[in-house]
């Protein structure tokens, strides 16, 4: 193991990613994932969890290079402010309320929530909200919080997602059915009691603790960055080549019709 990798493997560790639930409530099918039992609680084989992020990443960075979108799903309390300070920052959009049924498979209906989130804005910018009466003003101002709230962190997804990234499917089951149904390549920090099965991309970890949350996170939130930058660069380079390309063949149209001496 590289230095690298010890590293990180101390790191989770640490943070408690091998903790699993209570023997009684696993999923048989997580077996391949278990390292041990103590004291009645599943201990996840941190070897494996190391293998399944390193390959998660990899692919995650891979959809980040084309320019694809990734959406986060987490809704559990202590994964909310996680996803926010890791997620966020990547322009990934995520879901941390409650996930209203059909938001994948009824992506027209959230589009014109969304829709409707901005056309406010648009509203209170253009002067048309202070033509309103007080409690419209007041009507259209609680419907614009409640919009921002379920859908604040989806306003720039403009059509479904390349891939969803879930935090807990057990408790996420809806949106990991739904994505499966529309062929949406699915992520997934898995814990002892949920099928790794279902997700294409599993990640065998502790998905309760914030701590263990932030470790994962943290390691997908930087391939994320990876890939947009080799994008970037990719893009640059391409424009680089071209912008030489026209420059030569400018070059060589004007040599061309120079008169002869």
């Amino acid at each position: 193991m590289s230095q690298k990798d010890q590293a990180q493997f101390k790191e989770m560790l640490d943070a408690g990613v091998h903790f699993g639930h209570l023997t009684r409530k696993w999923n048989p099918n997580m077996a391949p994932y278990i390292f041990d039992e103590k004291k009645g609680i599943h201990i996840i084989d941190l070897n494996k969890t190391h293998a399944k992020l390193e390959e998660a990443c990899k692919a995650i960075r891979q959809v980040a290079k084309s320019g694809k979108k990734i959406l986060f799903v987490a809704t559990k309390k202590q994964a909310k402010a996680i996803l926010d300070e890791k997620i966020k920052p990547t322009g990934m959009p995520y879901i941390t309320e409650r996930w209203s049924g059909g938001m994948l498979t009824n992506f027209a209906t959230v589009r014109k929530a969304i829709r409707k989130m901005a056309s406010i804005d648009k509203m209170q910018q253009d002067g048309t909200f202070d033509t309103l009466s007080k409690r419209e003003r007041l009507q259209v101002t609680r419907q614009r919080a409640k919009l921002e709230k379920t859908l604040g962190g989806i306003a720039e997804l403009t059509r479904l997602p390349a891939a969803i990234f879930i935090v807990d499917i057990h408790k996420e089951h809806i949106a990991l059915a739904e994505a499966k149904k529309l062929n949406i390549t699915t992520f997934a920090m898995v814990d002892t009691n949920s099928d790794p099965t279902k997700v294409e991309f599993p990640i065998p970890s502790n998905d309760d603790a914030s701590k263990s949350i932030a470790v994962i996170l943290d390691k997908v939130s930087a391939a994320i960055n990876e890939g947009m930058t080799e994008r970037k660069a990719g893009k640059e380079k391409a424009d680089a080549e071209k912008k030489a390309a026209d420059k030569k063949a400018a070059e060589k149209k004007e040599k061309k019709a120079e008169p002869a001496e």
